[in-house]
C-alpha cells in the first residue's frame, strides 16, 4: 500500500507538471506576436510588507545540489538564515520536469513529432524556464535572491546555465561512506538505489557524484562552487564566508546561527516529512560526521577504491576508516557537546504533522 500510494503520488506530481507546461506552450504556440512585445516571461511576488519582487530568467538564481544526503539541506538552511536569501524546502516537482525535458530533447521520434506539431526546442525551453520561475518564486516567501534546494537539480546544472545565464550553483559533496551509510540507516529511498546494498549505493554514489560534478566543471568556476560537507561542519564560518562571496551576497552572522531562525518571519522554513528535518533543527555540529564508522561490510571496504573509484578523485582516503577530515572550530566542539546532551528539542514551528522520525534521535545508529 505505501508504495502504490508513493507512485501515485509521484504520478499525480508528473501530471500537474505536464498541464502546467502544456498550457504554457499552448499560450506561447496561440499568441507569438504577444510573447515578442511583451519579452521573456516574469513572476511577481509580494511579501508580508507588500513589498514587490519580480523574478525573469535573468534573476540570479542559486541552484544547490548534490547525492541526498551530502549536506544540501544544511546548506540551504544556513543561507535561509540571511535576511537576503531564501530557498526553502525541496520543490520535488523540479527535477522531474528536467527529467521530462531531458527526454524530450533526446533525438527520435518523440521529438521529431514536437517539432512537426511547432512545439520546437526554444518554445520548450521557454516553458521549463516559466514553470520553474513559478515553482521557485512562489513556494516560499520572496526575497532578494532565491535558491533552489532539489538534489539532483545538479544533474542539469549547464541546461539550467543555458535557462538562466545569471544563475549560480552550489554543489555538495561528501564521503561517499557517510552519505551511504546515511542514505540506508535512515532509509532514503533514492531511485536506483539499493538499500539493502552497501556496494550497490556506493557505486550508484560514484557515477551521480561523477556526473555531477561534470557538469560543475562544464558550467565553469566562476559559476559552479563545489562545497564539502566536512568543511561546512568543522569550519561553519570560513566555508559560509567563501560561499557568500561566491554568491555576491554581504555576510551576515546569522547564517552560522540558523536554528535559532526556524519558523521565524523570513528565516527558516522546515517541514516536519524532510528526511534531514531532525539533524536541521539543530546547530552545526560533528554528530553525523563519521557515524558510518563500523558499520560498512568488511567485503565492501577491501574492494572500497574500486567500488568508489570518485572517494579518491575527491581526495578520500578510501582505506582510513574514519579519515582525518580536519580540525573543528570551538564553536563546533561547544554545538556538539551540547547536542550530545540532548539540549536541543525538535521546534513547535515546523511544517506538518510530527513524523515518529523527528522524534527518533538514534535514527542513524
Amino acid at each position: 500500500m505505501r508504495l502504490t500510494a508513493r507512485r501515485g503520488a509521484t504520478g499525480l506530481l508528473c501530471l500537474l507538471a505536464v498541464c502546467i507546461l502544456l498550457r504554457i506552450l499552448q499560450g506561447a504556440l496561440e499568441c507569438p506576436r504577444r510573447r515578442r512585445i511583451t519579452g521573456a516571461p516574469s513572476v511577481s511576488v509580494r511579501d508580508w510588507q507588500h513589498t514587490e519582487y519580480r523574478y525573469g530568467r535573468d534573476a540570479p538564481l542559486v541552484f544547490v545540489g548534490g547525492v541526498p544526503r551530502s549536506g544540501t539541506t544544511l546548506m540551504r538552511a544556513m543561507l535561509d538564515a540571511h535576511p537576503h536569501v531564501r530557498c526553502g524546502e525541496e520543490t520535488r516537482v523540479i527535477p522531474r520536469l528536467l527529467a521530462l525535458r531531458q527526454g524530450w530533447a533526446r533525438p527520435g521520434q518523440e521529438r521529431q513529432r514536437l517539432e512537426e506539431a511547432g512545439v520546437n526546442q526554444e518554445v520548450l525551453d521557454s516553458a521549463v524556464a516559466a514553470f520553474l520561475l513559478e515553482v521557485i518564486a512562489r513556494h516560499g516567501e520572496p526575497a532578494p535572491l532565491l535558491c533552489n534546494k532539489d538534489p539532483f537539480t545538479l544533474k542539469s546544472a549547464v541546461y539550467l546555465s543555458h535557462l538562466f545565464p545569471n544563475s549560480k550553483f552550489l554543489l555538495m559533496l561528501r564521503d561517499g561512506r557517510a552519505a551511504v551509510h546515511s542514505m540506508i540507516s535512515r532509509r532514503v529511498t533514492i531511485a536506483g538505489f539499493d538499500l539493502s546494498s552497501y556496494r550497490d549505493c556506493l557505486s550508484k554514489w560514484s557515477r551521480a557524484v561523477e556526473a555531477m560534478l561534470a557538469q560543475c566543471v562544464q558550467v565553469g568556476s566562476a559559476r559552479c562552487m563545489t562545497v564539502r560537507y566536512e568543511s561546512l561542519v568543522l569550519q561553519p564560518r570560513a566555508t559560509l564566508q567563501a560561499v557568500l562571496r561566491f554568491l555576491d551576497v554581504p555576510w551576515h552572522e546569522g547564517v552560522l546561527h540558523h536554528e535559532e531562525a526556524i519558523g521565524q518571519l523570513g528565516g527558516v522554513s522546515l517541514s516536519r516529512i524532510e528526511r534531514s528535518t531532525d539533524q536541521v533543527i539543530k546547530p552545526v555540529n560533528m554528530e553525523a560526521l563519521t557515524r558510518w564508522v563500523g558499520h560498512i561490510p568488511a567485503d565492501v571496504l577491501a574492494d572500497m577504491a574500486e567500488i568508489a573509484p570518485m572517494l579518491s578523485q575527491l581526495g578520500y582516503n578510501p582505506n582510513a576508516n574514519p579519515p582525518a577530515y580536519g580540525q573543528p572550530d570551538p564553536v563546533v566542539v561547544n554545538n556538539t557537546e551540547r547536542v550530545l546532551r540532548g539540549d536541543f528539542k525538535t521546534p513547535a514551528s515546523l511544517k506538518g504533522q510530527p513524523a515518529v522520525y523527528l522524534n527518533n534521535s538514534n535514527t542513524e545508529r
